[in-house]
C-alpha cells in the first residue's frame, strides 16, 4: 500500500496536559486534511475513552481517513481499525490472527538489526526512530539520525515511517533520507493548543506535503 506522507499521532497523555479531547484532536486534524491518524493510548483503556476512540472512528469513516490504533489488537478489532505493535507488544504474525488478514499493521522498529528482521514480519509498514530527539515517549531508543534513516530505506521495499522529533523545520531532510512517510507528535501541539490550532497545523503540513 501506499500511505499517506503526513501521519498524525494523537498521544492521549499529551492532548490531556493541553485539555483537549481525542475527539476533538481527531476532528481539527481530520479538518487539516489528515489521510491517516493514530491514537496512542499506553494506560488502561476505559470505556469512557473507548467510546470516545469510537466516535474518532465514525469522523476517520466519514472523512475517508485511515485509523489505527497502538499496542491494542483488541481495541483496534472492534474499531474496524488498522493496529500499531511495538518491539515490546504483540508480535506481528499474532497480531495479525486478531485483526484479520486485511488491516493495515505497522510494526515498530529502532535499528537497522530490528528493520531486517521485520522483513519476514506480515506488517503493511515499518516505522523507524526516532530519528532526533523526542519528548512524546518515556524512555525513547537511542537517537538514529538522518544517516541511519538512509541505511533502513536500503534494506526494506515495505514504507518506511520515520518518528521521533519530526518538525516542519526538519521534515524535508527526513523525507530526503529516504521517508516514505512522517510521524508527527508534538509538533501538532506547537504553541496555544487548541483544536483550532491543530487544524491550522495539520494543514500547514499537508502544504509541506504537497510542494
Amino acid at each position: 500500500m501506499t500511505l499517506p506522507p503526513i501521519y498524525p499521532i494523537l498521544d492521549t497523555k499529551s492532548l490531556a496536559r493541553r485539555g483537549i479531547s481525542l475527539e476533538r484532536a481527531a476532528a481539527a486534524v481530520l479538518e487539516g486534511g489528515a489521510e491517516i491518524l493514530q491514537i496512542r493510548h499506553k494506560e488502561q483503556w476505559t470505556r469512557n475513552l473507548f467510546e470516545e476512540a469510537r466516535r474518532a472512528a465514525g469522523l476517520c469513516r466519514e472523512a475517508r481517513a485511515l485509523l489505527v490504533v497502538d499496542d491494542r489488537a483488541d481495541i483496534a478489532a472492534l474499531l474496524g481499525a488498522g493496529l500499531h505493535v511495538g518491539q515490546d507488544d504483540l508480535c506481528p504474525a499474532d497480531a495479525r490472527k486478531i485483526i484479520g488478514p486485511d488491516a493495515v499493521l505497522g510494526f515498530s522498529t529502532h535499528n537497522a538489526t530490528q528493520l531486517s528482521l521485520a522483513a519476514g514480519e506480515p506488517a503493511t509498514y515499518i516505522s523507524i526512530g526516532p530519528v532526533f530527539a523526542t519528548a512524546s515517549k518515556e524512555n525513547p531508543d537511542p537517537v538514529l539520525g538522518l544517516e541511519q534513516v538512509r541505511t533502513c530505506r536500503a534494506l526494506t521495499t515495505k514504507p518506511l515511517v520515520a518518528i521521533g522529533g519530526i518538525t516542519l523545520e526538519n521534515a524535508e531532510s527526513v523525507f530526503a533520507a529516504g521517508a516514505d512517510t512522517v510521524a508527527i507528535i508534538a509538533d501538532l501541539l506547537a504553541g496555544p493548543c487548541t483544536g483550532e490550532s491543530m487544524r491550522d497545523r495539520m494543514e500547514q503540513w499537508r502544504q509541506l506535503a504537497t510542494k
